[in-house]
């Protein structure tokens, strides 16, 4: 048999037989990267440290001091109160598929041996929208860090308010400001974490009125999308408009810390941050 007919080393596995799921391509650099290697380099490309989507559950793996997580809210559900059509169905198909209540996790945890609450947005449910449980949750979180004399945290990944709610979306922007204030008040840190995307009324709100904003690399942050805006505006976009690097270089973001030292640098903050006992 001549070399250039050699039969395959694995007969009947081509491409179409390789099983499904178990790589990703890289955005950025193009790479592909099996999922293990994914979940070993915190879902950050290890090739061009592309920042991928993480869930909630594995950014507070990432940032908690071992066992001290105490998730708090559990089982608050969402309403229909517009009567949106099949909001309610598509509700419980979501809840089913993430196994989450609503876009946020919210609970208590250590950084570094400082005590906070955290808030954390998961993308995956319903694109990580802020609907009346995301701002209930959040500003119970709040309160609860007043009570409890905790720093806060918030990690947004969010398309902004979510439109089946109407009004009473809306209105969680105000609500969670104001228990911001509250905190404030209280002399109690906030730091916000801004992660792909940050974007419509959660870029409006809570998410960059921190006492420190922080961003990950190469993250949308924005109110409205670059399309919409040029649309709007008739202008071209300066480069990188509405990417973290953009918003540090024009004062909306403090720092741009890569994934891999999130939690040191939050613990460094909030050792500064925390009042005296």
């Amino acid at each position: 048999m001549g070399i250039f007919n050699k039969p395959p080393l694995r007969p009947g596995r081509g491409r179409d037989d390789m099983p499904e799921g178990l790589w990703a391509k890289c955005p950025d650099c193009g790479a592909m990267l099996h999922k293990l290697e994914l979940k070993q380099h915190l879902q950050t490309c290890h090739h061009c440290g592309y920042h991928f989507l993480m869930d909630s559950r594995e950014r507070i793996e990432l940032l908690a001091d071992p066992n001290t997580f105490q998730e708090t809210e559990q089982g608050m559900i969402s309403a229909n109160p517009l009567g949106f059509t099949n909001y309610r169905e598509k509700v419980g198909g979501m809840r089913d598929k993430t196994g989450l209540d609503d876009a946020v996790v919210t609970g208590r945890l250590s950084i570094g041996g400082q005590p906070a609450m955290i808030a954390v947005m998961d993308f995956k449910f319903f694109a990580g929208s802020m609907g009346s449980v995301v701002g209930e949750k959040i500003t119970r979180a709040v309160e609860l860090a007043i009570a409890e004399k905790r720093g806060v945290v918030i990690i947004s990944a969010s398309s902004g308010a979510r439109m089946q709610e109407g009004m009473l979306s809306l209105m969680q922007m105000a609500k969670t400001c104001g228990a911001l204030a509250r905190l404030s008040e209280a002399c109690l840190p906030y730091i916000s974490v801004m992660t792909h995307p940050t974007t419509g009324g959660v870029t409006a709100s809570f998410a960059t009125i921190g006492d420190i904003n922080l961003a990950e690399p190469k993250c949308m942050i924005g109110f409205a999308g670059p399309r919409v805006v040029k649309e709007t505006t008739h202008q071209n976009l300066p480069p990188g408009f509405q990417t973290a690097e953009f918003m540090l270089e024009h004062g909306l973001v403090d720092a741009i810390v890569p994934r891999p030292k999130l939690r040191d640098k939050l613990a460094q903050l909030l050792g500064y941050m925390m009042p005296v006992a």
